[in-house]
């Protein structure tokens, strides 16, 4: 049985993307980190389109190989194939975007991990288990790993799997141009041609472009090239044209490149062309692998190529299912796609996983982000109350142990020490912006007036902002608290950041079933969408249902909600979560007060140790991740 769709061979890299779009390589001051290598990025655009997708590769046993493993995993790629190297370190690219045609990159790539690629990395039982094998010109450009990709494509004849190439000529990586050419893209080569022309006859699926064709069939005429890859390859030839779109011949070359099968193209402006190639084949590979005929493979194609030049980076361009169905329905609104709002929306609420992992459909989160409450408590000092919120992040992981489904929400102010203590302990990990208690609500000093302050924020970290807000608010007050959310939600976006929107109006007027969905309304209307949102517990089951219909109008794919506490009694705590857990959408809790109130009293007035406030804390967390595990297991029963 075939679980696999897909298995890529070859690149796996740190990108480091100039943030300065315009300038030169030498004068970008600021760069952002995303995995690279043809492969690996067509693994994840793959993994993204649906298909069971793995990488056959190296990465060094350091941070960064670490993190091309967990963003690989994020993205739901089989990482079986990707071997850790302990002599080699983690190829790296730094890249700049001039303009559409210019793009700056250097490939620091010297004995790099992935080059070291045996034919010992290659199991046959992990080859058996593939629809296809997808190999990468780099990779026959060494003879160790030019042995492995042979015996991967000698085992995929040998299992029946379908064999594609992906040309992927680098001259400066087949050592015939010089490390200030990373950008070249053609150089004429006798050696590589015959190279590249003794593996040719392997593959059932061939994909370059004019040049890469240029270099496989040994002359700068196209035709007379792509007529001499068909001298010595069955395979489907799939020449990229650019803004042409792209055609494919599935027998004799004809007179012209026109006369190629085509898929529609897409009149989009061109933003950045590097992995434009990656997410090109990854449509490619979806349309072919579910049998579709080539013009549709080819739109597939087209359309996430259109994707990729229209947005920064490589990976993180390209286009879930669900994005993917949605563009090609709809249509071209805009031809700079990444300020298209409701495309960028489905892009961004389709791949989150991606970027953040883990499975948060329970969430069992401590709440331990107050400030202002800990601050007018007997016996607080700063000192105390960072060393108090260390104790509370002791008792949230007691309780985790290691499982999913449990977070915190921490500050920065007092809880500095325990929120980056936090980070990458697996709890989810909630940071709030607002000033305590502020209405209007106003941001903490150290976001700045911009919010640019959250550029400095762990990934991890989701934004977390409190606002008390009624519908009957004037419209003045009302105007002003949606600009700062909407000020705060932009700027968490720009940084990659989840978004936390908690509302609290029953502290502002009368609540009634309609308040809470009425203002979710008013949020989305504002252009809000948050990830998260954050309700008190609703009073009937109407209520919630309204609340709930609010939120799935406007955004199917938001996180789910979580129940705040309003520091209630466990028992009232319980009742409510016996209403809650009966909604999917309601994934769990944030609760606080109830859990660390007399302890931190007690434990500021000399009371009681920092042992026994641990204990206690996470006693008291323990019973409420039960009391909603029991709520949601009864409702379950009950549906």
């Amino acid at each position: 049985m075939k679980t696999l769709d897909v298995i890529t061979i070859g690149r796996s890299s740190v990108d480091l993307y100039g943030q300065q779009v315009g300038g030169r390589l030498e004068d970008m001051g600021s760069f952002a980190k995303y995995i690279g290598g043809s492969p690996t990025n067509i693994a994840c655009g793959t993994a993204r389109l649906g298909l069971r997708s793995a990488v056959i590769t190296r990465v060094g046993d350091e941070h960064m190989g670490r993190f091309i493993r967990k963003q690989l995993i994020r993205e739901g790629v089989d990482v079986r194939g990707v071997a850790t190297d302990p002599e080699r370190l983690t190829a790296l690219v730094i890249l700049g975007i001039r303009d559409q045609d210019s793009f700056p990159l250097i490939f620091y790539r010297e004995n790099c991990a992935d080059m070291a690629l045996t034919e010992a990395d290659i199991d046959e039982g992990f080859i058996a288990s593939a629809r296809c094998v997808l190999a990468t010109g780099t990779h026959l450009s060494h003879p160790r790993t030019e042995a492995a990709v042979m015996r991967a494509l000698e085992l995929s004849r040998k299992h029946g799997a379908q064999t594609a190439l992906d040309i992927d000529y680098r001259p400066n990586l087949w050592g015939v141009a010089g490390h200030g050419e990373g950008e070249s893209r053609f150089v004429e080569s006798a050696a590589v041609t015959a190279k590249l022309q003794a593996t040719l006859r392997l593959f059932d699926l061939i994909v370059g472009t004019e040049e890469e064709f240029h270099i496989a069939g040994g002359s700068t005429d196209t035709l007379a090239a792509l007529r001499a890859v068909r001298a010595v390859s069955d395979a489907t030839l799939v020449c990229k044209r650019g803004a042409k779109g792209a055609v494919a011949f599935t027998g004799p070359i004809p007179d012209s490149l026109d006369d190629g099968e085509a898929g529609p193209g897409f009149p989009i402006e061109v933003f950045n062309v590097l992995g434009a190639g990656d997410g090109f084949f990854s449509g490619l590979l979806k349309g072919w692998l579910d049998g579709e005929p080539w013009p549709k493979a080819l739109e597939y194609a087209n359309a996430c190529g259109a994707f990729a030049v229209s947005r920064h980076g490589c990976t993180p361009a390209y286009p879930s299912l669900e994005e993917l169905r949605f563009f090609l329905s709809r249509g071209v609104i805009r031809p700079d796609l990444r300020n298209d709002a409701a495309l960028e929306q489905i892009h961004w609420a389709t791949n989150r996983q991606g970027r953040m992992g883990g499975d948060w459909t329970t969430m069992r989160v401590f709440a331990f982000d107050h400030r202002m409450q800990l601050e007018a408590m007997e016996g607080y000092t700063p000192q105390k109350g960072g060393a108090f919120k260390r104790l509370c992040l002791q008792a949230a992981l007691a309780v985790q142990d290691g499982q999913g489904g449990y977070g915190i929400l921490c500050d920065s102010r007092i809880g500095r020490e325990a929120l980056h203590a936090a980070s990458g302990t697996g709890l989810w990990i909630g940071r709030p912006a607002e000033w305590p208690g502020s209405r209007p609500l106003a941001l903490e000093p150290e976001l700045g007036p911009d919010c640019g302050g959250l550029g400095e924020w762990v990934r991890e970290n989701v934004v977390k902002v409190l606002c008390f807000c009624h519908p009957d608010d004037d419209a003045a007050l009302r105007a002003e608290q949606e600009a700062t959310v909407g000020r705060l939600y932009a700027a968490a976006r720009r940084s990659g950041l989840e978004f936390l929107l908690e509302i609290i109006p029953s502290k502002v007027g009368a609540v009634d079933n309609d308040t809470t969905a009425t203002l979710i309304r008013q949020f989305y209307a504002a252009g809000i969408y948050p990830d998260w949102w954050k309700l008190e517990p609703l009073t009937s089951r109407t209520a919630w249902a309204k609340a709930i219909s609010a939120i799935e109008d406007h955004d199917r794919h938001t996180r789910g909600i979580v129940v705040l506490g309003l520091d209630a009694p466990e028992a009232e705590l319980a009742a409510s979560f016996e209403v809650a857990a009966s909604f999917d959408l309601v994934r769990g809790f944030a609760v606080g007060r109830t859990i660390f109130g007399t302890v931190a009293r007690d434990w500021f007035a000399g009371k009681m140790d920092d042992a026994g406030a641990v204990t206690e804390m996470a006693s008291r967390y323990g019973r409420l991740c039960g009391l909603w595990d029991n709520a949601r297991a009864a409702a379950k029963v009950a549906a």
